[in-house]
């Protein structure tokens, strides 16, 4: 017994060395994100990045160091285009200066695997690429949609006109489309913004945050609108410690294997959102179904006009929405 107990500590002990030397082999790149690690939507990047360590396990290991505590937000696709930051799990909306046409992934009422098909992803590795960044992805939230919030009582179209706004950049064109003002204002601000009367509502998704405005908001406005979906951006130097056939088993599978189980694994997160928000007491206004129609086509419309104007280029507006809405 005692040389069989020896004998398994001395096995276990070479594998550990194996496991050691191993892990000293695999790759690390360090990665920030645009929200925080304890923010509901930061759930799908946890499984980004664990799933990532799984599959590539040796090989691989992506080291997530946080959130805005450890770089701005609006910084990060910066860091990563000038090699300061390994890679970047951020909203398209955060780096549109840089990249025009990354927001309209957002601009869709797809899920993951039918933009997937329609070639968007590839089109957007190309895009990316001529400016100066490496687009490994999306994490996908197909179903995480978009409401606007108030605290006064809204019974239709006709009552935003006017109203004061909080937007992220991609909603900024559907909000003035409704006569309404849009103001761009972080996560962070949009509390106090309330608190004060500075805004009248704001739009945001349904994740993980209602208890915290229980007396700054009241109503929420249905239907829905568009999806979510977060960019992965990788820097030259990060892949150039790949192997070019590390880089290809890297895109295959966050694309055609991880995508899809992440586009259909925020259930739970969603439904923790809406239970929330009925505890809050938020109301919900759902507009009549004329008015929803003329909703969501505003959605839609709004924002590709304004989109074709950024990207500058009728034809390539056209092969992007045809591959996201038509």
């Amino acid at each position: 017994m005692k040389t069989s107990t020896l004998t398994k500590l001395a096995a276990g002990l070479s594998l550990a060395g194996l496991s050691f030397t191993a892990a000293a082999d695999a790759v690390t790149l360090n990665l920030v994100s645009f929200t925080p690690k304890t923010a509901a939507v930061s759930a799908g990047f946890e499984k980004f990045v664990a799933a990532v360590n799984e599959e590539f396990e040796g090989r691989l290991h992506l080291n997530w160091r946080g959130g805005p505590e450890v770089m701005p937000p609006f910084r990060l696709a910066d860091a990563v285009r000038n090699n300061s930051l390994d890679m970047a799990l951020l909203s398209p909306s955060y780096y549109s200066g840089l990249v025009p046409s990354s927001t309209t992934s957002n601009l869709s009422f797809k899920n993951y695997e039918e933009i997937l098909e329609s070639g968007y992803y590839d089109r957007m590795t190309e895009i990316h690429a001529d400016r100066g960044l490496n687009y490994l992805g999306e994490i996908p939230a197909s179903d995480v949609q978009f409401f606007l919030f108030f605290k006064d009582r809204i019974d239709g179209l006709d009552d935003l006109k006017g109203k004061r706004i909080r937007v992220f950049p991609t909603g900024l064109p559907f909000i003035e489309a409704l006569g309404a003002n849009g103001l761009v204002l972080p996560i962070g601000e949009i509390y106090t913004a309330m608190e004060r009367g500075a805004i009248d509502g704001f739009m945001q998704g349904n994740l993980g945050w209602a208890e915290q405005y229980e007396d700054v908001v009241n109503y929420y406005l249905t239907p829905s609108f568009y999806r979510a979906g977060f960019s992965v951006l990788v820097s030259d130097r990060a892949l150039g410690r790949l192997s070019e056939e590390l880089r290809e088993e890297l895109t295959d599978y966050v694309r055609y294997t991880l995508g899809p189980e992440l586009d259909r694994s925020w259930d739970e997160v969603i439904a923790a959102g809406n239970a929330e928000v009925e505890a809050a007491g938020f109301e919900e206004i759902a507009l009549d179904n004329e008015e929803a129609e003329r909703y969501l086509q505003t959605a839609i419309d709004a924002a590709w006009e304004y989109m074709a104007g950024q990207i500058g280029n009728d034809e390539l507006t056209a092969e992007l929405r045809a591959m996201l809405v038509d």
